[in-house]
């Protein structure tokens, strides 16, 4: 079942998520309603905030572009994406390696804003899957940068407050266009999280979180 999708705006994108102590068949059927609605919005990552239950619950499928990693390493194994795709974990606990590099981001609550985002390149998370087996994760790429962008929503931090802080002057001025944006767009009766049509030669960048 697809899922409406939360806007910035709402105070449960600000809400911590409360851990996941026993997968469920409820935790199951909203795992797999997450991934519906990431898929139908074309984006690449949805933490349970953004559908509106704050719990340390997330999904990402990067498998669109199996160029867009260097590495995966499951356990220390070596591991090809198409065998951990679509990735839904629990209880994420995350380490970085010292090198970053600076990417742009887009996230699905917020439509259409684009912003440019200094993350670690590396990350060596310890992930909790739907099975029960708890697994050791190290990638770096648009997967670790996937992670870490879903790990950041169930903690209640959003993209934007990763901004350079010269940047967010500009950031600011555009967040409220777009809300403005939004909020009219509800009023007509479009969702603002629906992808918009491709024109014509146009590449989807299928990289919003």
């Amino acid at each position: 079942m697809i899922l409406p999708i939360v806007l910035y705006g709402d105070p449960v994108l600000r809400t911590k998520g409360k851990p996941v102590t026993e997968v469920t068949d409820e935790v199951r059927r909203l795992a797999a309603d997450m991934l519906e609605t990431m898929y139908d919005a074309r984006g690449v990552g949805l933490a349970a905030q953004q559908i509106g239950v704050a719990i340390q619950l997330a999904v990402v499928d990067v498998s669109h572009d199996p160029q867009c990693i260097s590495y995966l390493r499951v356990n220390d194994v070596d591991t090809p994406m198409a065998e951990l795709m679509p990735l839904v974990f629990i209880n994420p606990k995350l380490d970085f390696g010292k090198p970053k590099a600076m990417s742009e981001e887009g996230c699905l609550s917020f439509p259409d804003l684009r912003e440019n985002i200094r993350r670690p390149s590396d990350v060596k998370a310890t992930l909790t899957l739907l099975d029960g087996r708890t697994i050791v994760l190290e990638t770096d790429g648009l997967l670790s940068r996937a992670i870490q962008h879903e790990t950041d929503h169930l903690n209640g931090i959003l993209f934007i407050d990763r901004v350079s802080a010269a940047a967010k002057i500009g950031m600011k001025r555009r967040l409220r266009e777009k809300q403005e944006d939004w909020a009219d767009e509800i009023h007509r009766g479009i969702s603002p999280t629906k992808p918009k049509p491709r024109k014509k030669g146009e590449v989807d960048e299928d990289e919003e979180e």
